[in-house]
């Protein structure tokens, strides 16, 4: 399994932007697959955004057009840049990981980050 370990969460407004950070641990091997999921007090974890090393990439549809991934592959790192953030996005958001080719099924996972779109 990826160990990973998330930065960048926060407070920002309504309509604020954050930028999330993804590190994969030390590891020989290329983590092919990171991606990010969140979890909203009283809801199920659910699929934001992934990206595989070859640069191909998935959105759910909540944030289509607002949000956008990338990757740094020397480094095993992924980011997800949030914009025009709602109060529907407060969430603790978990980076995911995987060897594999993947879009959304990981198999590491971060801690997780707090970010609360608040006024």
């Amino acid at each position: 399994q990826v160990q990973l370990e998330e930065s960048g969460g926060g407070l920002v407004q309504p309509g604020g932007s954050l930028r999330l950070s993804c590190a994969a641990s030390t590891t020989r091997f290329a983590v092919n697959a990171m991606g990010w999921y969140r979890q909203a007090p009283g809801k199920v974890r659910e699929f934001v955004a992934g990206v595989t090393s070859g640069g191909r990439s998935k959105f759910a549809d909540s944030g289509k057009g607002r949000f956008d991934i990338s990757r740094d592959n020397a480094k095993n790192m992924a980011f997800l840049q949030m914009n025009s953030l709602k109060p529907e996005d407060t969430a603790v958001y978990y980076c995911g990981g995987s060897y594999y080719f993947t879009l959304d099924e990981y198999d590491g996972w971060g801690p997780g980050t707090q970010v609360t779109v608040s006024s």
